[in-house]
């Protein structure tokens, strides 16, 4: 008797997504167009302007110190509890919790991995990008600086770029990119930059970052963003790769019944024989319970069949279907 197999989580899960609408044909995806490379470019050259200003100890490092001097979180101290818990919308570990679930129930709905696909490559971008221009230039925050005046690179420091201005930037700016509509697009572009920008605020406030960590946190994390579409085909190509791999997981334990083609010969099998059909013989020791004597196999026997009455004859009897003798008559 065949029992059905036992469902595990990730098969009650992948049921449950092929219940769910499927992916929606004009999903508007954004694409490398001429403005975007263009845009691009241009924030490149603006990033490689902002470390080229640093590196040479020009006007922005003085303002740099201005601004530290200057105390935000003394000035107004009675917002800092505010900022304390504003600043949480750039740190990394809270803010992909929050946007992996709702890109995790788009996925769920819309019956494709490519909301969270493509969270996963902008977060991968941000740790390779980011990760590599903080401990490659060492810059030191305000909170550590040596010689006033200074750019303090290449003292051992990771605040340069700001990481929770780029990550604000990314994580919020990716719900502006996956938009399913050009005005949803716009929208959520304009609360993704207040967003960032306040997050980018909150350090220089704090005294965490140099205000110029945050212009350079800004466009690390717009080049990420604008970058994206060259990931789409990569992304693509993974979506599909777990999908088939989910294909083959389902049936692993299940194969197919081969299947006869129409017109292919049929192979028949004959029937065996008696002579085939017959039972090895028995070893000669017989069995305890039969008495000793010789025995015959039930093979050997004279078959019975249901023909006729199993009744002994009797000599008063008469088959049935034959006439019956006259009996006599007696008396008178």
């Amino acid at each position: 008797m065949r029992t059905e197999r036992n469902l595990t989580r990730l098969d009650r899960v992948f049921a449950r997504l092929d219940r769910e609408p499927e992916r929606p044909a004009l999903l508007d995806m954004p694409k490398m167009s001429r403005h975007r490379v263009a845009l691009f470019a241009a924030t490149l050259a603006f990033y490689l302007a902002m470390v080229w200003l640093v590196v040479i100890t020009s006007w922005l490092v003085r303002l740099d110190w201005q601004v530290m001097f200057f105390r935000p979180y003394q000035q107004w101290s009675e917002i800092h509890w505010f900022v304390d818990y504003y600043v949480v919308l750039g740190q990394r570990g809270p803010t992909a919790v929050m946007v992996s679930a709702w890109l995790g129930w788009r996925s769920w709905r819309q019956h494709t991995l490519r909301p969270l696909l493509t969270l996963g490559a902008a977060l991968l971008l941000l740790n390779i990008t980011v990760g590599a221009a903080k401990y490659g230039m060492g810059r030191l925050g305000p909170h550590y600086a040596t010689t006033i005046g200074s750019s303090e690179m290449g003292l051992g420091g990771d605040i340069f770029p700001s990481g929770h201005t780029a990550n604000a930037v990314v994580t919020w700016g990716i719900l502006a990119y996956l938009a399913s509509t050009p005005r949803a697009r716009r929208w959520l572009s304009a609360v993704s930059a207040v967003t960032s920008l306040g997050v980018g605020l909150a350090t220089v406030y704090l005294g965490t970052h140099w205000l110029s960590d945050v212009l350079l946190g800004w466009a690390a994390g717009l080049l990420i963003l604008l970058a994206l579409p060259w990931c789409e085909p990569l992304i693509a190509r993974t979506e599909t790769a777990v999908f088939d791999l989910r294909d083959r997981w389902r049936t692993r334990g299940s194969a197919p019944a081969p299947v006869t083609p129409v017109g292919a010969p049929v192979l028949v099998t004959p029937r065996p024989t008696a002579a085939q059909s017959e039972p090895a013989a028995r070893s000669p020791r017989a069995p305890a319970y039969l008495a000793p004597g010789p025995h015959t196999t039930r093979s050997e026997r004279t078959p019975v069949t249901p023909v006729g009455s199993r009744r002994p004859p009797h000599p008063d009897r008469v088959a049935r279907g034959t006439a019956s003798a006259a009996r006599p008559l007696t008396g008178g």
